[in-house]
């Protein structure tokens, strides 16, 4: 993972950019008037997002579209896996415990 990846998802800007692009494909005046950002703020973080691979553009006519990359949110999603099972092994090994005081006092 590099560190352009990182920088682009500590802003919590950035971050609604991405949750309002899972949803669909916005132009960029869409996402503007949707998160209440000016035009070239919302601009900006777009363009943290391409450069880190996160999103792509796509021009139809006057206006660009943007959408999520899947490729490099799959790369970060198999870079999380890992912790992802250790938390979840807690998560269990936590479960099994509360079940398992449970039934002692039963």
């Amino acid at each position: 993972m590099t560190d352009a990846l990182w920088s682009a998802l500590v802003d919590p800007h950035r971050r609604a950019v991405l949750d309002l692009l899972r949803l669909r494909p916005w132009a960029v005046g869409e996402l503007a008037d949707e998160l209440g950002f000016s035009q070239p703020m919302t601009s900006k973080h777009l363009r943290v997002l391409r450069d880190a691979g996160l999103v792509r553009v796509r021009t139809e006519a006057q206006r660009r579209i943007y959408t999520i990359d899947a490729d490099r949110m799959s790369e970060l999603d198999a870079w999380l896996a890992p912790y992802r099972l250790l938390w979840n092994d807690r998560l269990d090994a936590l479960g099994q415990h509360l079940d398992d005081k449970t039934e002692e006092q039963t």
